[in-house]
């Protein structure tokens, strides 16, 4: 199975927000390169909020182009086999934090956002890691700085999207 398939099965089964599904679906549909950078189009990117409920926060990066904390994601690599890969690659190569794990039921929200050309949009497929007892944090090259959040904090320091992404996970726990 492909990546691309992988992702069209992850959004068959999402039940919510199923205008924004239909529009991923699409997308998959009319670009078989639509899981990737290249794709002129848009594409698919997969990120993780990284929680720790024992202690009521998140991790949020001050990502390094944007200036905006966010959770930890990014895009799609050949070799990912699936998008729960992508999105726990991408939050432990951001978050510095082995041994973290994706909370069950699939993705918490999907967040389709611009971004400058030639990609136009990313298709964002969100998730919601689990960071083990007493991880350490640590700031990889492609953020200015990782802080935990109380979840109270997140809105904030954080755009709507990220705290949208943190009430879903919170409803989920």
């Amino acid at each position: 199975m492909t990546l691309h398939d992988d992702a069209v099965l992850v959004l068959k089964g999402y039940e919510d927000q199923p205008e924004l599904r239909e529009l991923y679906l699409e997308h998959l549909a009319a670009h078989p390169d639509g899981m990737y950078k290249p794709c002129s189009a848009g594409h698919l990117t997969g990120s993780a909020l990284v929680i720790d409920p024992a202690r009521g926060r998140v991790l949020l990066t001050l990502h390094k182009k944007l200036g905006l904390w966010l959770q930890m994601g990014g895009h799609c690599e050949e070799g990912d086999p699936t998008m729960e890969a992508v999105a726990l690659r991408e939050a432990a190569e951001e978050s510095g934090i082995p041994g973290l794990t994706l909370l069950p039921g699939g993705p918490v929200r999907l967040d389709r956002h611009p971004i400058p050309a030639p990609c136009n949009w990313h298709l964002d497929v969100q998730y919601a890691a689990l960071a083990p007892a007493e991880a350490v944090a640590r700031i990889s090259e492609e953020s200015l700085d990782l802080k935990w959040f109380a979840y109270d904090e997140v809105a904030a320091v954080a755009d709507t999207s990220v705290v949208r992404l943190t009430e879903a996970t919170l409803a989920r726990l």
